[in-house]
């Protein structure tokens, strides 16, 4: 029988449909359509009931931000650099495929980003508005949905139905579901998962295209560590301080933030970041007309882009109070002001049920790692 980590190390190696293999044959010998993606404001309902494939391109590496910064400011948030970093030097074996990208609207130096990013492939940006609270925001951001199907719809040569997203809209909430299933072990009192493997099945989920072969593995791997979780297997201490990461996007470059955490004492146990559970706590209303659910469902994502932002509070007080959270990490990306300026109103908000809090704030190269370190280390220390 597997132990707990050796079920999640098998993760590290070859997946069925996973990959940029996976994604190279379901273009050459399948002739699928890849529009590629970068943030979860993106339906991808609308992107697979036009029989394309979504995949998220890469973002969060140190390795191509030289480059992108001949172009970009040097001041600009790693995210938007990475991005457009691997655009123009076909680094990222995911947008190499792509036939359209979707972008957002979601902060100023990613739509401007955008125009450059143009010149390379074809990019539609959706746009969003600044508040999720209106009417008239609701039936903007549908417009805009609209928008998004039209221009698929054209570039594919396709028709996308009301029963093509109502079966996709039905794929992606098991997805959504299945993963929940999975990354609300942490709520178990030790965790019998960590951070960093909770990003590895998010993140092994989200590269694996065939959606079917990516639930089955979650499922199996949520079953089997509950299994030995009751056997008795415990692997982090009932001591350890239970901390929640919110913030910024997390990638492979910020899972140092994770990490110092973890190695340092604490018990990692939700990620409420966008690339964590954030796009999964709530699936598309089956019973409404596909596209005003699908409309409502996005505008409601809990971002620091929305003026005001009380969707990412409720979220952020709820999860406290169902994982036992002892201590909060708000990780902010250098140059993201919406996630910066918000840290206040974070700090504020929690000061109320009494939970600790820290904000750090970095960006993608290893050399604040021991800095980082000292931080988080202290922070644990206090709770």
């Amino acid at each position: 029988m597997q132990s707990i980590e050796e079920i999640f190390d098998a993760l590290d190696g070859e997946l069925e449909g996973h990959g940029p293999i996976a994604m190279k044959d379901m273009v050459e010998k399948e002739g699928k359509n890849v529009v590629g993606t970068y943030c979860v404001f993106t339906p991808y309902e609308v992107i697979r009931a036009a029989a394309a494939v979504p995949v998220t391109l890469c973002s969060t590496s140190n390795d191509t931000i030289d480059e992108a910064e001949k172009d970009l400011p040097r001041n600009l948030c790693p995210l938007i650099k990475s991005s457009y970093g691997f655009a123009i030097t076909d680094k990222c074996p995911y947008f190499h495929f792509a036939d359209i990208i979707v972008g957002e609207t979601t902060c100023d130096g990613k739509k401007k980003m955008y125009e450059y990013l143009d010149e390379v492939t074809p990019v539609h940006v959706m746009q969003l508005p600044q508040s999720s609270e209106r009417e008239a925001d609701f039936e903007f951001w549908k417009n805009e949905v609209v928008l998004l199907k039209e221009r698929l719809e054209e570039k594919f040569e396709t028709k996308i139905t009301e029963e093509r997203l109502e079966a996709e809209i039905k794929i992606k909430n098991e997805e959504r579901n299945t993963l929940k299933e999975f990354y609300e072990l942490a709520k178990l009192n030790p965790s019998p998962i960590y951070g960093t493997e909770i990003f590895k099945v998010l993140n092994r989920s989200n590269y694996t295209f065939d959606k079917e072969i990516a639930n089955e593995r979650t499922k199996a791997i949520t079953e089997e560590v509950l299994a030995k979780y009751n056997q008795g297997e415990k692997r982090i201490s009932a001591e350890a301080p239970r901390i929640l990461v919110t913030g910024c996007p997390m990638g492979a470059a910020t899972l140092k933030v994770i990490e110092a955490i973890e190695n340092n004492g604490g018990s990692v146990v939700c990620l409420e970041n966008c690339t964590g559970l954030k796009p999964n706590e709530d699936t598309v209303d089956q019973d409404k007309n596909p596209i005003d659910a699908i409309a409502e469902k996005y505008l409601n994502t809990p971002c620091s882009c929305m003026s005001p932002n009380d969707n990412r509070v409720e979220l952020i007080n709820r999860l406290v109070e169902e994982y036992q959270v002892d201590g909060v990490v708000d990780m902010i990306l250098q140059a993201c002001h919406t996630y910066n300026v918000e840290t206040k109103r974070i700090k504020d908000e929690l000061k109320e049920s009494n939970t600790p809090y820290i904000n750090i704030e970095t960006d993608y190269s290893e050399s604040d790692k021991g800095q980082l370190a000292t931080r988080l280390t202290a922070f644990l220390e206090m709770l």
